[in-house]
């Protein structure tokens, strides 16, 4: 799969119980001190999805595989970790793995709960972490520039269009701004993806809130959202208590009851897989059957090749064609053979760029 969301923050916020809740295990310690978190942990959750229930009736679909989301728990960070502190260069380490950042936000009172900075701001966690990404982005990155000046004297092409990227990344390091706040065109872009640089990865704000704030929020979850606008990242709110109890409840009519008890509509985990999803800026095509309804991810702007190569690599090698239906006509129509028949499938070929929600079954001849 190779898409994956990175959970991190300061230690005690709440991210191991978040990820516990997230792939409702016991595999993240969940305990009250620091660095609990050692090794990163890793869990795939199902990505929800109504159409594929809707697709999976329609078609009297004997079973229903959703897609999945890969998220990672990394130790917490700490002032300093950019130097060694804590578990810093571990932590380092493994969130330049991961594809994009969800950054929980401790938003809530708790006299049990220790809080390393000895006190509840989440405007403060959030900058000590970006402080920290951002000088280690720009160790590297001076580092780098350093080699790529060399090899510019010696007419190194490759090396010269690096260094065009390279300074002004450095510029906004230097400038207390992250990477993902200088934009560029598609080569360039690619050119940053291979200089790993943490603070490129997009971010979403997870805030932590009391049982109590967890329809509503309360007004550090409103301090947080207006400092994520500010960085063009997005906010959602849970309470990690709230879903780690959900998390062990077996049926489902047992969860709605739960949740609409605390006037919640649904789990904040929901929220959180469709919020990392987006971040990732993936989308979903379906392959509907009697044998199963599944939903698979692409890239956005992927083409109809690089689908069929997601089920498997001789689909990609012997594309022909795809037959495709989008999904309201599939809906509209009431099934593959209603659309058909009603002129809605389309036969695409190898420039098709996929669209979220299509309903597709790839020709291919090896």
């Amino acid at each position: 799969m190779g898409f994956n969301c990175g959970i991190v923050g300061l230690p005690n916020v709440g991210k191991s119980t978040l990820f516990n809740a997230l792939t409702a295990t016991a595999a993240a310690e969940a305990a009250n001190y620091p660095f609990c978190t050692i090794e990163p942990n890793v869990g795939r959750v199902a990505v929800p999805d109504e159409r594929l229930d809707v697709c999976a009736k329609l078609a009297k679909s004997a079973k229903i595989i959703p897609t999945q989301l890969e998220f990672v728990d990394i130790a917490g960070l700490v002032r300093g970790a950019s130097k060694g502190e804590g578990l810093g260069n571990q932590f380092l380490g493994h969130i330049r793995e991961v594809d994009a950042i969800a950054h929980v936000l401790r938003c809530f009172e708790d006299g049990n709960v220790t809080h390393v900075e000895g006190s509840i701001d989440p405007i403060r966690d959030a900058e000590t972490v970006e402080t920290e990404l951002m000088l280690s982005d720009l160790e590297s990155l001076e580092r780098r520039a350093h080699a790529a000046e060399k090899k510019v004297r010696g007419n190194d092409k490759e090396a010269k269009q690096q260094l065009e990227v390279m300074q002004p990344l450095l510029a906004a390091l230097r400038d207390g701004k992250p990477a993902r706040s200088i934009k560029f065109d598609a080569e360039q872009t690619l050119i940053v993806k291979g200089l790993q640089l943490i603070t490129a990865k997009p971010v979403l704000y997870v805030c932590n809130v009391e049982e109590a704030s967890a329809a509503t929020g309360n007004s550090q979850t409103e301090r947080a959202a207006r400092y994520a606008a500010e960085q063009g990242a997005g906010t959602v709110i849970i309470s990690a208590a709230i879903e780690a109890e959900v998390s062990q409840l077996a049926e489902e009519a047992e969860k709605r009851e739960f949740l609409e008890a605390l006037g919640l509509e649904e789990a904040g985990l929901g929220r959180v897989i469709r919020a990392g999803y987006g971040l990732l800026d993936l989308v979903t095509f379906l392959t509907v059957g009697p044998k199963e309804a599944r939903a698979w991810t692409v890239a956005r702007g992927a083409k109809a090749p690089q689908a069929a190569g997601v089920i498997h690599t001789d689909f990609e090698k012997g594309f022909i064609r795809a037959e495709t239906i989008a999904y309201a006509d599939f809906v509209a129509h009431g099934g593959e053979q209603g659309a058909k028949e009603a002129g809605r499938m389309r036969l695409e070929g190898s420039e098709y760029v996929v669209q979220d929600g299509d309903i597709l079954h790839f020709r291919f001849n090896v």
